[in-house]
């Protein structure tokens, strides 16, 4: 390994991703409560997000548990919060048609946003594993109509065990194709999501480092910025895609088990 891991040493914060990185499905990796484990030993600290719109937080606090992963509510941040977030101060009192699985609409309605499925402001397209063709058809007439189209997260395949699915970035990719329209996204790696982790975690951007195993979102969201982009291939990216990528992250390890055995070589700077 030739990367410089100096940077490593004013890190106090992993943003992990999860699924591909932590976790494959349902599946746990065997390292990864081990290196939570390392990043608390070696003073730091971690938190999750996920780009995956289909579940809110609560479906994911859940996951972890059951997986031996118990963490506060504030550590768990999620796509759906940065568009919800946007969506109030930006457009406060609009109703919005969205393309989403029960849990998404939930955070929609807990977030005091009304759900109109006739005349809409706009349209938000998530993350939607209840996808019917005529949701599909409602989301594309509204656009057609003038409405404008936001995307919560871009993630064109949601990794499993079997290997992938359509993600939501695919779904919009279906109504672009009919309406040509293009769409805002909010989930990784817009620069909506960046400001919302360093909000969230209080960290200076070279406080920060994102870890994930996503060229075109996890690292895609620290690019040209002072945070730190982790690839890790133990999820979607493989080392040929790498290759052939005009992304870079600033450091490549197979998987987080190896990022834990580098903080014990480089602690954390005394500020």
């Amino acid at each position: 390994m030739d990367e410089d891991l100096s940077q490593l040493s004013t890190v106090k914060m992993f943003v992990l991703d999860m699924d591909g990185t932590i976790y494959l499905g349902n599946r746990l990796f065997p390292f990864t409560k081990r290196f939570l484990e390392q990043v608390k030993a070696s003073g730091r600290d971690f938190c999750f997000f996920t780009n995956n719109s289909s579940k809110n937080r609560e479906a994911y606090l859940q996951k972890l548990s059951s997986m031996g992963i118990s963490i506060p509510g504030e550590k768990m941040l999620i796509s759906n919060g940065v568009i919800l977030e946007w969506l109030q101060k930006n457009r406060p009192g609009e109703s919005c048609y969205v393309v989403g699985t029960p849990a998404l609409l939930e955070d929609f309605r807990k977030a005091g946003i009304s759900l109109q499925e006739d005349n809409p402001d706009y349209v938000v397209l998530g993350f939607d594993t209840t996808l019917t063709y005529e949701k599909l058809s409602k989301a594309c007439t509204f656009i057609r109509r003038g409405k404008t189209c936001y995307g919560v997260n871009p993630d064109l395949n949601c990794p499993v065990e079997e290997g992938f699915i359509p993600d939501c970035g695919s779904i919009y990719a279906l109504v672009k194709a009919s309406t040509g329209v293009s769409c805002e996204f909010f989930g990784k790696p817009s620069r909506h999501t960046l400001e919302y982790m360093l909000q969230k975690t209080g960290c200076k951007p070279e406080e920060m480092a994102v870890v994930g195993d996503r060229l075109y979102t996890d690292i895609a969201v620290a690019c040209n910025t002072s945070v730190t982009s982790i690839l890790v291939l133990s999820g979607e990216t493989t080392s040929e895609m790498l290759e052939k990528s005009e992304i870079k992250p600033d450091l490549v390890l197979e998987d987080l088990s190896q990022l834990g055995g580098l903080l014990e070589q480089h602690p954390l700077d005394s500020l």
